[in-house]
């Protein structure tokens, strides 16, 4: 539809143009082409709505975005929680995760488990890294099916969950791998539900924004969904307390350039949350 409007848009003007010419208005409707050219960022962030900026490929979006064709696998699960089972749910994760972080037998890392601080009250976040991909975590799945302490482990937790939900990424090949950190520190975890179609465009902003805020190490992580809700965009983020939250993003707008990946990513964007987290005892990310 946008494009047809376009076309519509562009066909009027010619028709305009050649009426001009037969009638002698041509001075008069160059000076109205000309000042189309300088028109205000309004109309430019108008055009960016209908206008693709990444010409059409035949790769899959996840061969472009991320790091290769082998490139880690994520999971990130959300655990609501009966508010009066919390402190026992901690306890069994601590108690059970690590075990599995530090198991060679298991092709998989525990990159961070938190408690959602700001957000969704009573929540628990977890998220695991497979090094190799679908096949890691294919194998890590059947080989939890035979752990009778794990299958213990899921039965109790059942107990105290009201619900769960989870998602597999893939991260952008221009952001760090999450690494293990000391703390104290808080996370952010900011989640974006893109317009279909616009992930590649959503990159190609982003490569270049990173740089903005990578000064002080708050960057951690950045992803995008393969399998439970699509076209989702994921950052991870952290510092040592909400002032230096505030103080950081807003020292990024110092930055020239920052301004214009906000203005044009913006649009892209359907929905978007954000979530405050503190780590628990287990998290490597502290």
């Amino acid at each position: 539809m946008a494009t047809r409007v376009l076309q519509r848009f562009g066909n009027g003007l010619n028709q305009a143009k050649n009426t001009a010419q037969s009638t002698g208005q041509t001075v008069v409707l160059s000076r109205g082409l000309s000042a189309s050219n300088h028109r205000n960022r309004e109309d430019s962030w108008f055009k960016s709505l209908f206008v693709r900026k990444v010409d059409p490929r035949k790769d899959a979006h996840s061969h472009l975005l991320t790091k290769n064709e082998e490139s880690n696998l994520y999971k990130i699960q959300s655990h609501n929680v009966k508010p009066e089972c919390l402190d026992a749910y901690n306890q069994l994760c601590e108690e059970t995760l690590p075990s599995i972080h530090n198991d060679k037998y298991y092709p998989c890392e525990l990159v961070g488990t938190w408690n959602t601080w700001y957000g969704e009250q009573d929540q628990a976040v977890h998220m695991w890294r497979y090094r190799g991909g679908y096949p890691a975590l294919t194998e890590v799945m059947s080989k939890l099916r035979q752990n009778k302490e794990f299958m213990k482990y899921r039965e109790e937790r059942g107990k105290m969950l009201l619900s769960r939900r989870n998602q597999l990424l893939l991260e952008f090949s221009f952001w760090n791998e999450p690494i293990p950190r000391k703390g104290p520190n808080i996370y952010e975890f900011r989640s974006y539900q893109l317009r279909p179609g616009t992930m590649i465009e959503w990159g190609n902003y982003w490569a270049r924004a990173i740089g903005y805020r990578q000064h002080n190490s708050e960057a951690v992580g950045g992803f995008f969904s393969q399998i439970g809700n699509l076209y989702m965009v994921h950052h991870l983020w952290a510092y040592k307390d909400l002032e230096a939250r505030e103080a950081t993003r807003n020292a990024a707008w110092q930055h020239e350039g920052w301004d214009e990946v906000v203005y044009y990513t913006v649009p892209l964007i359907q929905h978007m949350d954000s979530r405050i987290m503190i780590p628990m005892k287990a998290s490597p990310l502290q």
